[in-house]
């Protein structure tokens, strides 16, 4: 029976692996296509494939519930065709014992799934958009530029440029207005970085709005007193869909206590949470072929025909 159940588990893995492959390969294609329309002198057809490349785990993460699917139908499929599945039933295999059998790679690419969701994607991600953004835009020099990301906290809005690797912010605008919501002053720094505790900005240009006059202030740095921290910046940075699972809660978190709405960032937290769940009711559904099959091969089978004995003539 244990060579049976590792007959089956590789049977049925090799076939979503495949189908897991091809899946991709066409995902990946498209948006290696989407991208050729971004190239230019820096960014080149090899920066769109190291980009393109990047996003291999999160393609593969996406596509693993439809390739579950697919590939435990191909692979029940097979063992129909070759009409294995006929000789299990006949040899007294149960459906629930090829069930179980069947759910044992589920639990391999459930794990692959989770651990590619928490670890692999968030740094993938993070990695490819930052490089993207560094050859598409001049990130410390444009105000507000294309790209780059919102946040408010308290009654002061803020955009970033772009978020470094190392945490460190290009190209910081900030407006702060008053509790009538009037603009009280803007400011925008090339670049700020974490030090215990506090962003330090660097080259500040600042301009105070009053009722009768406008002042414009420069600083070589400046010291900045706010909440937010590079833990939560590189979950900012990101695609709710990118983020693993711990740091969707924690931002969800964030946004719940500073009153802002977090509703895209739960339902991604839910997807991934409830993904597993929804891989399993695949395979399951594919399980349920598994007696159609059967029955099929078995309506198909060619059966032996008993000849008369020839007579022989005197």
């Amino acid at each position: 029976m244990r060579l049976l159940n590792r007959y089956v588990f590789q049977t049925v893995l090799v076939a979503v692996l495949i189908v897991l492959l091809v899946i991709c390969a066409l995902d990946l294609l498209g948006k290696l296509r989407g991208e050729l329309n971004d190239l230019d002198n820096r960014y080149t057809f090899l920066e769109a494939v190291i980009y393109t490349a990047l996003q291999i785990p999160l393609s593969i993460y996406n596509n693993m519930p439809f390739a579950a699917l697919v590939g435990w139908l191909v692979g029940l499929g097979t063992l129909a065709g070759n009409s294995e599945l006929v000789v299990m039933r006949a040899a007294g295999v149960s459906l629930l014992h090829m069930t179980v059998a069947v759910l044992k790679p589920v639990l391999l690419l459930i794990i692959c799934g989770l651990l590619l969701a928490e670890y692999v994607i968030p740094v993938a991600e993070r990695y490819a958009e930052n490089r993207r953004d560094m050859k598409l835009y001049d990130a410390q020099t444009a105000p507000v530029s294309h790209r780059g990301l919102w946040n408010r906290e308290g009654d002061e809005y803020m955009h970033f440029n772009s978020v470094g690797a190392d945490g460190g912010l290009l190209g910081v605008t900030r407006y702060r207005f008053d509790a009538a919501h009037q603009l009280l002053s803007s400011s925008f720094a090339r670049s700020a970085v974490h030090i215990d505790g506090r962003w330090r900005e660097e080259d500040v240009t600042e301009t105070t709005l009053g009722k009768d006059f406008t002042r414009v202030n420069h600083y070589k740095t400046r010291l900045w007193e706010i909440g937010l921290s590079p833990d939560i910046l590189a979950i900012l940075a990101q695609d709710s869909e990118n983020l693993s699972i711990s740091k969707l809660y924690y931002y969800t978190d964030y946004l719940n206590r500073q009153n802002i709405d977090s509703s895209a960032y739960r339902l991604s937290f839910w997807n991934k949470v409830l993904q597993p769940a929804a891989i399993v009711g695949l395979v399951l559904i594919a399980v349920s072929f598994a007696d159609i099959f059967r029955n099929n091969c078995t309506k198909n089978q060619i059966l032996p025909i008993e000849l008369p004995e020839p007579v022989v003539m005197q």
